[in-house]
C-alpha cells in the first residue's frame, strides 16, 4: 500500500501536543488539535452565559492550547498565520473527524488506562490504512497496544518527538510487534524527509534510547559533582564545549528544561528498570528534592540552579545555588588549566578538545575521565538491549541531547584503548564486548574506508558498512574524493555530480571578504564552462552573517576609500554575476543569513531555504546601508508582480515601498523561512527544507531541474516614486524621533535608505534599471562610513556584539 499524510490529528492539546500540531503545519500539514471537555463549568463561566453544551466551553482545552502554541516563546509555528490550519474541537463531539485524517498522534498524559481507552474509541472511527502513533516518553508500546485488533496494530506504532518539537531534530520509532515493516519505512522516510526530522528506530524498552541514555548523562553528572565537592559552575565548566556539550553544559541544561522534567524521568526511570547495572544514578539527589519543593525549578521559576539578580550598580547578576546549604551565592568564574589548554584547540575541532581534556593532569582532567569513562561503560552495556547498534545510540544522543558527539564517537576521540586502560585505573570494569574487541585488534568504533563509512557490530564482532543515505550530501565527503575543482582561504568550489557544483563558505561566521567575493567569481566562469548549474550552500551552523566588518573598519581607519569602493564594486558585480549566470544558481541559506549573507541569497535564480534560516538586511545596525544590492533585489521583488502600464496609470506604490524601508530601517530579520516570504526576502514560490541534512540535495535537485530549460533573466527595471516617497519617509521619521524610537542618527540613516529606494531625483512613476540603484547605494554607504558615529557603531558591534544606538 503506498501510504500519504495530507491531513494529521493530535490528541492531547497540552504544550507538547500543541507544538507537534504547529510542527506539522510548518511542512504543510492540516491538523486536528483535539481535547477533553472541562470537568465542570466555573462560576466565570455561567457568568459569561455558557452551558455544558456551549462549543466554546467544550473545545476549551483545545483553544487554550491552540492560543498558547501561538504566543510560545521560541515560537512553534514559523508564521503565526499557520495556526489557520489548526481546528480544534474535543473528543466527545469530533472523534468522528478521524475518520478524514492519515496520521492520528495521542499526546495525552502519560497514563497507561487514559491511553487505552482512548484508543479504543480512535480504533472504531479511523480508516483502516490511517497511520496510528503515540508520543508517549516511556509507556512500553505493546501494553499501549496490547487490546488492539490486528488491523490498527498493524499500522501502530510509537514516535517519540523532543521538545521543542520545531528545533529538536531527534524523532525515535518504536514499532511494536505487529507494525508492519512497510509502516515503519515510510513513517521513517516521512518524518525525515517531510518533517525533517533524525529519525532513530529504538526497542520498545524503557525511555527508548535518547532519555535512557541522556538522563544516565546528566546523572552521571551530578553524582560526579556531588563526589568532588564542586561547585555546580564548576562542573559546567568542565564538562562544556570542550567536551562536545551545549554551551548550557549539565545545570544550565537542568534549568533550561526544567528540574520537575528531569526530576520525573529520573524517578520513572528508577522504576522501570530494576534490572539496570547503573539503576542507583537514576535517584535523584537530596537537594533536588528540596528544590522540587521550593519550586526551584529554573527558568520557568526564575530560579533553579542558577537565578538572575540585580546588584547594586544595576547590573544583572548570576548567583548559582550551594547545594549543601540551600542558598545563593555570586556564581564564579571557575578557571582550569585543562579548560584553558582545551580553548586554544576549538579551532582543531571537539576531538582535539576532548583529547585535551582527558589528558589533562587537573580536577578537571580527573572529572573528565571518570564522567566519560561512565558514560562510555553504560552506552556500551545498552547494546543490544535498546539499540541493535551503536550508530543508534550516538545519533540520539546528538540529535537529543545537543552533544556534538555520541559517546561512541567520543570513545574513539579520547582512544577506546586508552579509554579502557583509565577504566582499569579507575577499578571501574571494561565491558566484556570492548575488551573482545580490542583483542581482534579493532581499535576504533568506527572507521573509513575507500567504499565508505564502518561501525564496529558487538554481534557480527566485526565492522559492518553503514549505508548511506542518497538524499544525504556531506562536503566533506566530497572533498576527500578529490571532488575540489577549485579553493581559497574563504570558499571551495566542489563537484556534487550529475553537472552541479556547489559554493561552500568557509571564513569565520561565513563572513564576506575578497576572497569569498574572488571565489564567486571564478565558479561562475567555471560553472559556465563545464556544469549545468551551481548551488550556494554549506554545512556551517550559518550560511553567512554578513560583510566582515573588522576588514571595512580597518579600510575606514587608514582612509583606504578607493579600496573600499572597489570591495563594494566587487561585491555587487558578483551577486550580479551570479543572477545573470547562463546556468541557474540555487541558494540553500540556513541559520543566519544576515546583511552581506542575505543579499547572495536573494541574487540567485532560486532558493533551496532551511525552515530555520534568519535572514534580514540589518547594515543599519552598525551605521551603513546594504550595499551589496540588498535594497535594490527588495525593490525588484516587492513590485515584480506589478503588470506594465499599472504603475503609469497611476498605481499608489506607496504600500510596497513602505515595506521595504521598513524591512531595512528597521533591519527586519525573518525567523523561519516562511517569515522571509512574508517579509520579501524569499520569494512565495520556492519550496522549505525543514531539516538541514537533506538540504543540499535538494538544492542540488532544484539546480537539475532548472538546467533542462534554463535561460537567464532578461535586466530588470524598477518602478519608483521618486521625492514622493522620501517626503512619505520624512512624516513616519518626525514621528518616530519625536516618539523616542529612533535617535538623530537612525533618523539620518534612515534618509539615506529612502534616497535609495525612491529612486534618487526622479519623478514618480519613473522607471530605473538595476546598476541606478547599485549606484546609489555604494554613495550612501561611503557617505555613511566616513562619519565618525558609524565608525563608533561599528566599534561596539566588534567590541560587545551588540548594535550601538547613538
Amino acid at each position: 500500500m503506498a501510504y500519504e499524510i495530507k491531513k494529521a490529528a493530535v490528541l492531547g492539546a497540552g504544550v507538547m501536543g500543541a507544538t507537534i500540531a504547529a510542527h506539522l503545519t510548518n511542512a504543510g500539514i492540516e491538523c486536528l488539535l483535539l481535547d477533553i471537555i472541562p470537568f465542570e463549568l466555573t462560576e466565570a463561566d455561567k457568568a459569561q452565559g455558557l452551558t455544558e453544551k456551549s462549543p466554546a466551553w467544550r473545545n476549551r482545552f483545545a483553544e487554550n492550547g491552540l492560543a498558547g502554541v501561538i504566543k510560545a516563546k521560541p515560537a512553534a509555528f514559523y508564521t503565526a498565520k499557520n495556526a489557520s490550519m489548526v481546528r480544534t474541537g474535543n473528543l466527545e463531539d469530533h472523534l468522528g473527524w478521524l475518520s478524514e485524517v492519515d496520521w492520528v498522534i495521542e499526546v495525552v498524559v502519560e497514563n497507561l488506562k487514559i491511553k487505552q481507552e482512548l484508543f479504543a474509541k480512535v480504533e472504531k472511527v479511523v480508516r483502516p490504512e490511517c497511520i496510528v502513533t503515540t508520543n508517549t516518553s516511556g509507556i512500553p508500546i505493546k501494553e499501549i497496544s496490547a487490546n488492539f485488533g490486528a488491523k490498527l496494530k498493524g499500522h501502530f506504532l510509537g514516535t517519540h518527538f523532543f521538545n521543542p518539537p520545531r528545533y529538536m531534530k531527534l524523532l525515535e520509532i518504536i514499532p511494536g510487534v505487529e507494525t508492519k515493516p512497510e509502516v515503519v519505512a515510510f513513517m521513517s522516510r516521512f518524518c525525515e524527509e517531510t518533517l525533517g526530522k533524525g529519525v532513530v528506530i529504538c526497542k520498545d524498552v524503557p525511555n527508548f534510547i535518547g532519555n535512557r541514555v541522556g538522563v544516565f548523562d546528566i546523572s552521571n553528572a551530578v553524582r560526579l559533582t556531588i563526589e568532588k565537592n564542586l561547585k555546580v559552575e564548576e562542573t559546567d565548566a568542565i564538562i562544556s564545549k570542550a567536551l562536545g556539550r551545549p554551551g548550557t553544559a549539565i545545570f544550565g541544561t537542568l534549568d533550561l528544561v526544567g528540574l520537575d522534567t528531569g526530576y520525573h524521568v529520573m524517578n520513572n526511570l528508577y522504576a522501570a528498570v530494576p534490572d539496570d547495572e547503573m539503576r542507583e544514578m537514576f535517584v535523584p539527589a537530596e537537594f533536588m528534592k528540596k528544590m522540587m519543593e521550593s519550586k526551584w525549578l529554573g527558568n520557568k521559576t526564575k530560579q533553579g540552579f542558577y537565578k538572575k539578580t540585580k546588584g547594586t550598580n544595576g547590573k544583572k547578576a548570576k548567583q548559582a545555588l550551594d547545594y549543601n546549604t540551600m542558598e545563593y551565592y555570586p556564581a564564579g568564574k571557575p578557571k582550569f588549566a585543562s579548560v584553558s589548554d582545551a580553548k586554544k584547540k576549538a579551532d582543531d575541532g571537539v576531538e582535539a578538545t576532548l583529547k585535551v581534556m582527558f589528558n589533562g593532569t587537573d580536577v578537571a582532567g580527573d572529572v573528565t575521565r571518570e564522567y566519560l569513562c561512565n558514560n562510555f561503560i553504560y552506552a556500551a552495556n545498552r547494546v543490544p538491549e535498546i539499540c541493535d547498534t551503536i550508530v543508534g545510540i550516538d545519533n540520539a544522543m546528538k540529535w537529543g541531547y545537543n552533544h556534538q558527539l555520541g559517546p561512541f564517537e567520543t570513545w574513539d576521540a579520547v582512544g577506546v584503548r586508552a579509554a579502557a586502560e583509565v577504566m582499569k585505573q579507575l577499578k571501574k570494569k571494561v565491558p566484556k564486548k570492548i575488551e573482545e574487541m580490542l583483542k581482534k585488534g579493532c581499535e576504533s568504533f568506527y572507521m573509513k574506508k575507500e567504499d565508505g563509512l564502518y561501525f564496529y557490530d558487538f554481534e557480527k564482532k566485526d565492522y559492518v558498512r553503514l549505508e548511506p543515505n542518497p538524499r544525504i550530501i556531506l562536503l566533506p565527503e566530497l572533498k576527500e574524493r578529490n571532488k575540489i575543482v577549485k579553493q581559497n582561504g574563504s570558499a571551495t568550489l566542489i563537484d556534487m555530480g550529475d553537472g552541479i557544483a556547489c559554493l561552500e563558505f568557509h571564513t569565520k561566521m561565513n563572513a564576506v571578504d575578497d576572497g569569498m567575493i574572488d571565489m564567486i567569481f571564478a565558479s561562475c566562469a567555471i560553472v559556465e564552462k563545464d556544469f549545468a548549474g551551481l548551488v550556494v550552500g554549506n554545512h556551517g551552523t550559518n550560511f553567512s552573517a554578513g560583510a566582515n566588518i573588522f576588514k571595512v573598519l580597518v579600510a575606514i581607519q587608514k582612509g583606504d576609500w578607493d579600496i573600499l569602493e572597489k570591495l563594494i564594486a566587487d561585491f555587487q558585480n558578483a551577486n550580479m554575476r551570479m543572477k545573470y549566470l547562463s546556468r541557474p544558481v540555487v541558494s540553500a541559506p540556513a541559520g543566519l543569513a544576515l546583511g552581506g549573507g542575505c543579499e547572495m541569497t536573494m541574487h540567485a535564480a532560486k532558493c533551496q531555504p532551511c525552515g530555520e534560516t534568519y535572514i534580514g538586511l540589518v547594515e543599519v545596525g552598525v551605521g551603513v546601508i546594504p550595499a551589496g544590492g540588498g535594497c535594490k533585489e527588495l525593490m525588484v521583488r516587492l513590485t515584480e508582480g506589478i503588470p506594465d502600464g499599472v504603475v503609469e496609470g497611476g498605481m499608489n506604490l506607496q504600500n510596497i515601498y513602505a515595506k521595504a524601508f521598513e524591512n531595512i530601517a528597521m533591519a527586519k530579520v525573518a525567523t523561519s523561512a516562511v517569515e522571509a516570504m512574508e517579509l520579501g526576502y524569499i520569494r512565495k514560490t520556492e519550496n522549505i527544507s525543514l531539516g538541514r541534512a537533506q538540504q543540499l540535495w535538494e538544492a542540488k535537485q532544484v539546480a537539475l531541474g532548472l538546467a533542462k530549460f534554463y535561460k537567464k533573466p532578461r535586466p530588470v527595471q524598477i518602478p519608483v516614486m521618486g521625492e514622493n516617497f522620501r517626503g512619505m519617509a520624512d512624516a513616519i521619521l518626525y514621528n518616530l524621533k519625536h516618539g523616542g524610537f529612533a535617535s538623530e542618527y537612525d533618523v539620518h540613516i534612515s534618509h539615506k535608505v529612502a534616497h535609495i529606494l525612491s529612486g534618487g531625483d526622479c519623478a514618480e512613476g519613473t522607471w530605473v534599471s538595476e546598476q541606478e540603484i547599485l549606484d546609489l547605494e555604494k554613495e550612501a554607504f561611503l557617505s555613511l562610513a566616513g562619519e565618525k558615529k558609524t565608525q563608533d557603531r561599528i566599534m561596539h558591534m566588534l567590541s560587545t556584539g551588540k548594535p550601538l544606538r547613538n
